[in-house]
C-alpha cells in the first residue's frame, strides 16, 4: 500500500512537470505565430500599396500595430498609414493617424517627419485668400514647430520655404478684406488692415498697394503728415513702384502735370534726333 502511494506521488510530480514544460511550448509557438502574423501583415500593407489599394493598406498597418503594439514596426505602420493616405490626398484620415502617433509614441525619432507630414496635409487643402483660414493657419503652427524643434533637418529647410509662400496667402487675405472695406466706404477697419500688412507681412507682394493705400487714406482724413510719413516709406523702399509714383501724384497735386509735360518734351526731342538723322 505504501508503495502504491509512493509511486502515486512520483507519478503525480513528472505529470506537473510535463504539464509545465507543454504549457511553456505552446506560449512559445505563440509568441512565434504572433511576429510572423506582424511581419506578413506589415508585408501585405506595402504589398497593397504599391499596387494602389490604400484602404486595404492602411488596413494592414493598423493590424500591425494591433497585434504587436510594442514591437518597433508598430510605430512605423502607424506613420506608413498616414503616407498611404497621404499619397492619395485623403488628407484628413493622413492627419488623424499622424496626431495619432505624435500622441502615444513621444519622443519617437521620426517625429520631425510627422510635423512635417501633417504641415503638408494642412498646406494642401489651402484653397484661397477669399476662404478660411483654418488650414493655413495649422500648417504654419506645424511649420514652425518643425523649424524650432529640428532645424538641421531636410523637412525643416522645405518647411521654412513653404512658410514664405503661407505669408504671402496670409497678406493677400489682409489686403483682400482691407480693399473690401475700402471699396465700402469703412477707412478706419481698412487702414487697420492695410498697417497689419505694413508690420507683419512687409517681406510678400502686398506691401507696396498697401503703403499706397496708406498715404490714401491718410490724405482723405487730413492727415498729411502720417500720408507723408507713408509716402516715404514707399518711395525709399520701392522708388520705380507705380504704386510710389501714384502716391506722389496725391501729395502733389501738380505732378501729373509736370508728368505730362515731361513726357512730352521727351517725345519732343526723340523725334528733333530723328529729323536730324534725315538730314
Amino acid at each position: 500500500m505504501k508503495f502504491r502511494i509512493f509511486y502515486l506521488c512520483i507519478f503525480i510530480i513528472f505529470g506537473q512537470f510535463s504539464c509545465t514544460e507543454k504549457k511553456e511550448k505552446i506560449s512559445l509557438i505563440k509568441e512565434d505565430n504572433l511576429e510572423m502574423q506582424m511581419i506578413q501583415a506589415y508585408n501585405e500593407g506595402l504589398k497593397e500599396f504599391d499596387r494602389g489599394d490604400i484602404f486595404f493598406a492602411a488596413k494592414k498597418f493598423n493590424e500591425v500595430e494591433l497585434l504587436y503594439p510594442q514591437s518597433v514596426w508598430a510605430s512605423r505602420s502607424v506613420l506608413m498609414s498616414a503616407y498611404a493616405y497621404y499619397s492619395q490626398m485623403y488628407f484628413n484620415d493622413a492627419i488623424y493617424e499622424l496626431e495619432r502617433f505624435l500622441d502615444k509614441y513621444k519622443n519617437h525619432a521620426n517625429t520631425d517627419y510627422a510635423y512635417y507630414l501633417l504641415g503638408i496635409c494642412h498646406y494642401n487643402q489651402i484653397v484661397d485668400e477669399k476662404r478660411d483660414l483654418g488650414e493655413t493657419v495649422k500648417a504654419k503652427k506645424y511649420f514652425t514647430l518643425l523649424i524650432n524643434e529640428y532645424p538641421n533637418t531636410d523637412f525643416s529647410e522645405d518647411a521654412q520655404f513653404k512658410l514664405e509662400l503661407i505669408k504671402e496667402i496670409l497678406a493677400s487675405k489682409e489686403l483682400y478684406l482691407a480693399n473690401y472695406y475700402l471699396d465700402r466706404d469703412k477707412w478706419i477697419p481698412a487702414m487697420n488692415r492695410y498697417k497689419k500688412i505694413v508690420n507683419d507681412y512687409d517681406t510678400t507682394i502686398y506691401i507696396e498697394e498697401a503703403l499706397y493705400r496708406l498715404v490714401e487714406l491718410n490724405y482723405k482724413l487730413g492727415l498729411t503728415k502720417e500720408a507723408n510719413k507713408y509716402a516715404v516709406l514707399l518711395g525709399y523702399n520701392y522708388q520705380s513702384s507705380d504704386w510710389y509714383e501714384r502716391s506722389y501724384g496725391i501729395l502733389n497735386k501738380n505732378y501729373k502735370n509736370i508728368k505730362i509735360n515731361e513726357d512730352l518734351s521727351k517725345q519732343k526731342s526723340l523725334i528733333k534726333k530723328f529729323k536730324d538723322l534725315l538730314k
